[in-house]
């Protein structure tokens, strides 16, 4: 890993994502929510037509808005992403017993609710991966401020690679009115941090970023993905 590091340092995060990419052929992937951290990724990638899969996570409950950006950026690439959804039987078998809002009621169920939707099928899409790209940036949350640029993923014995992890916000926005980036139009209406409809609001002036996500819950506020 260290050898990796070094043969990172001094790289913009293109050229990062292509030693990788190289090092690693056919088995590095990046996962897209479609927000605006992993659609400066995704256009980086598909700008320098970068050999890596590009994949992303429908959990059933998403915005129409994010739905359209996903039409106006497979438009504007030309590019294929792939598609996970969560287990049919697993999502029936939650909505029989707890019914289709159980999130609300404590935060067990609500991270059993993201665990059935994005964590087992965010496992299945990284089954033969060895490097997994995202677009987490450490001033999304406290949790993330800890995080490297390139770090070992433990639970899935992978190399996790974090190329805006030092990035700042003002930095994300030039990027994508530099190059014309396309971006979810909710963004324009206060929500910052984007995931499912029920599950996320837009954010006041002054809250933190991450205020619109799971906002009845006053615990670490991720969904399992990243820890």
């Amino acid at each position: 890993m260290e050898n990796i590091k070094a043969a990172l340092e001094g790289l913009d995060a293109a050229a990062a994502m292509r030693y990788l990419a190289e090092q690693f052929p056919g088995a590095v992937a990046f996962s897209t929510s479609f927000g605006q951290e992993d659609q400066v990724v995704a256009d980086m990638i598909w700008r320098a037509d970068l050999p890596i899969r590009v994949f992303t996570l429908d959990t059933g409950r998403l915005f129409q808005e994010t739905y359209d950006l996903m039409d106006l950026t497979r438009a504007r690439y030309k590019k294929p992403f792939e598609v996970y959804f969560p287990e049919t039987a697993s999502v029936e078998k939650l909505l029989l017993e707890k019914g289709p809002n159980s999130f609300y009621e404590s935060v067990e169920n609500r991270k059993e609710c993201c665990h059935i939707r994005k964590v087992v099928p965010l496992n299945r899409a990284l089954q033969g991966v060895k490097v997994w790209i995202t677009g987490l940036r450490a001033e999304q949350s406290e949790n993330r401020q800890g995080l490297e640029a390139l770090e070992w993923d433990e639970s899935r014995q992978l190399y996790k690679y974090n190329p805006l992890i030092h990035w700042t916000y003002d930095d994300m926005m030039e990027y994508i009115k530099v190059h014309k980036v396309p971006y979810n139009k909710l963004h324009d209406k206060g929500f910052i941090s984007i995931g499912c409809a029920p599950c996320t609001r837009a954010v006041e002036p002054g809250e933190h970023p991450r205020a619109g996500r799971w906002w009845w819950e006053l615990s670490k506020k991720e969904c399992g993905l990243h820890g």
